[in-house]
């Protein structure tokens, strides 16, 4: 089925029937605006055909219908009535040996396509109570999606997945919870065609999005608000077309302009580290790049540092969609078609923005080699900057945006007064304070910790390995107990237990020369799992193995020494 539908893509180049045009003109397509209409239309609807003609994944674009005649109609959205999929599709309407009706095809508002597409409004629940079921149908599948939203942000969600499976009946729900992706038992068995419709009825509230409705085989990105117990909550939607069907990630931000942004000490950052960040955004001109991989919470963090900005700095942000609301700015969201490389829309607000008298700029994500021009643009012209990038690491940003894949020359970089703060962040989980166990807990023969079934003396060996490694006796070190107390435990949701929330671990480098360059990102997890906070096993996960770090540091020690070695001789 999946290959008959994706041929659809193919312009039709020849008609089966004498009586067919090569291409439909679509002011002859008649108009379906309400329930009742349908219900008056002549010949008389009788069912869809979405079913017999494999085509219920295109039920919020067109559909199939006999009529009481027999002769069968096109239902569409009026920006496909026209198209080559309802050209195919009467095309495999007049092969089965049907006749169609006069006039051929109508158009309908895409709640009500979506509702004859599936067969929830029929010639019985018409003449019972038209516009009720019509509605109903709707607001089932907006509530549903409602229902997905506020469980994710009752539960601090940083994301909601929805994987979508074509060719199997059930799909999948998963939320990110404290950087953990998780399916929880509320929303197992999830019905295809029920997730299918549900985000083809979301998708009509999709602010700057390409495409008018959602699409299973293309990538589709925009953003939605809701209202959750009385807070604006914003959705960026990004969808992947896989192979098995769309993967759909909503990123769920709040939006309320009463919120006050967290500070950075509240995100994480140290004393030492907000201390740097301060001197250096005293200065005017040069970028400050936030680096991280993934829901690292780049955009968090950098909307925190320009909000300590001083009021009679001007500062205007491009992004793609604003995702916080920054006192005091001026924000725009700019949308760019995943399939172009230009964006004129994107052009002109640059364009208008050089002329804007600003004194900061916040620049979204550098992500390609029309963001990576905007960059250079700006930087260029002696403005603040401040951006995002995916990056491993504080040293690996110019590396970064030198790519193939940005563009940004690297000569530029080097220019005395650009770069004038990398910074690296990650996310960790936070030991419940509460019932957080002592790390010696590892070793203790009668409490299990089955995701790491080690013995307690290779335990044993693993803390002496960390004491040895950071030079200290480790007394203060907690790990998280798996069973949780009353102030931390999830319901139904035992991976979390143990944990509140989570914090920042960063590294920062000041340009030229790493003129200030503090600890490794690692070694300030480690700082602050000394202070009992943060689960010796959880950095490991994160960066790497601490007998990596032994061996790395090895090798150091064996560069150094053969180096020296070099030097006594010449």
């Amino acid at each position: 089925m999946r290959t008959m539908l994706t041929s659809w893509r193919r312009p039709v180049r020849q008609a089966v029937a004498s009586d067919m045009p090569l291409r439909f003109d679509s002011s002859a397509a008649a108009t379906l605006s309400t329930a009742d209409e349908l219900t008056c239309m002549r010949p008389a609807f009788v069912r869809s055909l979405s079913s017999q003609f494999e085509v219920e994944l295109l039920a919020a674009r067109l559909s199939p219908v006999l009529l009481d005649d027999h002769s069968v109609a096109i239902f569409s959205l009026a920006e496909h009535v026209g198209g080559d999929q309802a050209d195919e599709l009467e095309r495999r309407v007049l092969a089965s040996g049907y006749r169609l009706s006069n006039p051929a095809r109508y158009i309908l508002a895409a709640p009500l396509l979506l509702a004859v597409a599936r067969s929830q409004i029929t010639p019985q629940s018409l003449a019972s109570n038209p516009p009720l079921r019509f509605e109903q149908s709707r607001t089932a599948l907006a509530e549903a999606f409602q229902d997905l939203l506020e469980w994710g942000l009752r539960h601090d969600a940083s994301d909601i997945h929805l994987n979508v499976r074509l060719n199997e009946p059930e799909s999948e729900v998963k939320y990110t919870v404290s950087g953990r992706y998780l399916a929880p038992d509320r929303f197992r068995r999830m019905p295809t065609t029920t997730l299918v419709d549900m985000l083809s009825v979301a998708w009509m509230d999709i602010r700057g999005g390409n495409g008018a409705v959602f699409d299973p085989y293309i990538e589709q990105q925009g953003s939605l608000v809701k209202q959750v117990d009385g807070q604006s909550i914003m959705l960026r939607w990004a969808s992947l077309a896989a192979d098995d069907g769309p993967s759909v990630c909503l990123r769920l931000l709040r939006r309320d302009t009463g919120a006050c942004l967290p500070g950075l000490k509240q995100l994480g950052y140290l004393a030492d580290q907000i201390a740097v960040i301060d001197r250096v955004m005293l200065s005017e001109g040069g970028v400050v790049v936030m680096a991280g991989t993934v829901g690292s919470g780049k955009s968090t963090s950098l909307a925190s540092l320009i909000s300590r900005l001083p009021a009679h700095r001007k500062i205007i942000t491009l992004e793609e969609p604003v995702e916080y609301l920054i006192p005091a700015s001026i924000q725009n969201s700019v949308a760019r078609n995943l399939n172009a490389v230009a964006h004129q829309s994107y052009a002109s607000k640059l364009r208008a923005l050089k002329r804007s008298a600003m004194t900061d700029v916040l620049l979204g994500e550098i992500r390609d080699v029309e963001t990576g021009q905007a960059f250079m643009d700006l930087a260029g012209s002696g403005v603040n900057v401040y951006t995002t990038v995916h990056a491993p690491s504080a040293a690996h940003i110019p590396l970064r945006l030198a790519s193939d894949f940005i563009g940004i020359s690297a000569d530029f970089l080097a220019t005395p007064g650009i770069l004038k703060l990398m910074v690296f962040q990650a996310l960790l989980p936070v030991l419940c304070q509460q019932c957080a166990l002592p790390a010696s807990a590892l070793q203790n023969q009668d409490r299990s910790f089955a995701s790491q079934p080690q013995s307690g003396r290779q335990w044993g060996v693993w803390l002496d390995l960390v004491r040895e490694l950071y030079a200290c006796s480790g007394e203060s070190w907690r790990i998280r107990n798996p069973d949780g107390c009353d102030a931390c435990r999830k319901d139904r949701l035992p991976e979390l237990n143990g944990y509140a929330g989570r914090t920042v671990v960063a590294e920062i480098n000041e340009p030229p020369g790493g003129l200030h360059q503090q600890r490794p990102a690692m070694a300030c997890a480690m700082h602050k799992a000394g202070e009992g906070l943060i689960d010796l096993r959880d950095i490991e996960i994160r960066f790497h193995a601490f007998e990596t770090q032994q061996a790395r540091r090895a090798l150091q020690n064996d560069d150094t020494m053969s180096t020296t070695r070099l030097r006594m001789v010449t």
